[in-house]
């Protein structure tokens, strides 16, 4: 949960390591889903309204690639789990795209790079840097997976976000950091080059240079791919085929076929469950897989600071993610048998624990539910975040021609 304003509201927001805007809906968005949570600014003693050179309020477009968010640009304190920032810049949304929010959620916390923000707002995550709130200077994900459990309920909470360390319970062995792409600008995205991938245990042909630019996002659920890599990918798969239709950019492979996809970012192979290679039957045999063609499966166009590569979910799930701010870098590690190894299932623990980490912040009395493992790091805080189900499709912020649009 992310508590704004003064009394706190709270709310659970998307956690987006491919944007870098802080949104909420307000109570005046339009086509927010009936069921969305919404901040209620006029009830905050301490929200402010950030005005232009001419004193009339800001307003600002977000655009993702799934949809578009529209609002004021406004201040308030802004808390997570003990951290605050105050004032924290962010916009007060009031009208969305259909279908940009899903499930109980009231918003995105970005946390890519300033650079990226639509707002120009310093991010929360970074703020919480530079004001050495944090242990050290990265933040970790573990994701759970929901994969033909009966008993799952529309929505599940999602895993494990560590902020200011990592959970050495979660993985074993090393993490293999790979250093951020440098494209000559100011950092936007945590981007790393895709150098390799195999399917079915051979190797594939795929794009260089900037073609292989990836932006590792736990904002987007599938593996959004550039054309020529996404063909390479199905082209190894007897039986594949490209949809049509609603379907374009996604493409079908035979149901009884096990997908086996490797990615490298320059080192270690990384597995991606075939179980998540699998989102599910078309009917005829044919299922849906989990790698889409992003120049047609999505708004986006790469280029201009654009990555070509947007890898989500579907690979994130199979290893636990670090994002480190210096030196700059992702790393990957494999996941431990607590949290699921190689199958990413978990094992013995419950889903959902949240851990919070930050210099010298003591452990509230209270907490019930998430507690942090006797492995997580000293001064360790627990906290319930968004679920699985609110991570949207296509929630990546877009560069409209390396420039943002301000209107």
């Amino acid at each position: 949960m992310v508590q704004v304003g003064t009394p706190a509201q709270s709310f659970p927001v998307v956690l987006d390591t491919g944007s870098s805007d802080l949104w909420f809906a307000s109570t005046q968005c339009q086509q927010c889903p009936s069921d969305t949570p919404l901040f209620n600014a006029q009830s905050s003693s301490t929200f402010a309204t950030s005005s232009g050179s001419n004193q009339q309020s800001t307003a600002v477009t977000i655009n993702y690639g799934s949809g578009s968010a529209q609002g004021q640009l406004s201040q308030d304190t802004v808390n997570m789990a003990g951290f605050t920032v105050n004032p924290q810049t962010f916009l007060l949304v009031n009208t969305v795209s259909q279908g940009l929010l899903g499930g109980n959620t009231t918003g995105i916390l970005g946390l890519a790079f300033q650079g990226l923000a639509a707002t120009g707002a310093i991010p929360f995550w970074q703020t919480l840097i530079s004001e050495n709130q944090l242990s050290t200077p990265e933040m970790a994900f573990w994701l759970t997976r929901f994969v033909d459990v009966p008993s799952a309920a529309p929505e599940e909470f999602g895993g494990e976000f560590t902020l200011g360390g990592t959970n050495s319970s979660l993985f074993t062995g090393d993490i293999e950091y790979n250093n951020l792409v440098s494209t000559g600008t100011a950092q936007t995205f945590w981007m790393l080059s895709v150098t390799a991938a195999t399917v079915q245990g051979k190797s594939v042909t795929v794009p260089t240079g900037n073609d292989a630019l990836a932006a590792i996002d736990t904002g987007t659920t599938l593996i959004g791919a550039p054309t020529a890599a996404a063909q390479a990918i199905y082209g190894a798969i007897p039986g594949s085929a490209a949809l049509k239709g609603q379907y374009e950019g996604f493409f079908s492979f035979p149901c009884s076929t096990d997908i086996s996809l490797t990615l490298s970012f320059g080192g270690q192979a990384w597995p991606v469950s075939s179980a998540d290679m699998n989102l599910g039957t078309l009917g005829s045999g044919q299922c849906m897989g989990g790698v889409f063609d992003l120049d047609l499966g999505s708004s986006v166009t790469s280029g201009n600071g654009n990555p070509s590569w947007v890898v989500g979910d579907t690979f994130l799930k199979n290893v636990y993610s670090v994002f480190r701010a210096s030196p700059a870098a992702v790393g990957f590690a494999q996941l431990s048998d607590a949290a699921g190894g190689s199958s990413g299932a978990p094992s013995g623990s419950a889903f959902g624990s949240v851990t919070i980490t930050a210099t010298g912040a003591p452990l509230p009395s209270g907490s019930s539910g998430s507690s942090p493992s006797s492995s997580s790091p000293s001064g360790a805080r627990p906290a319930r975040l968004a679920d699985a189900g609110a991570l949207v499709a296509g929630v990546f912020a877009v560069l409209v021609s390396g420039f943002w649009a301000v209107v």
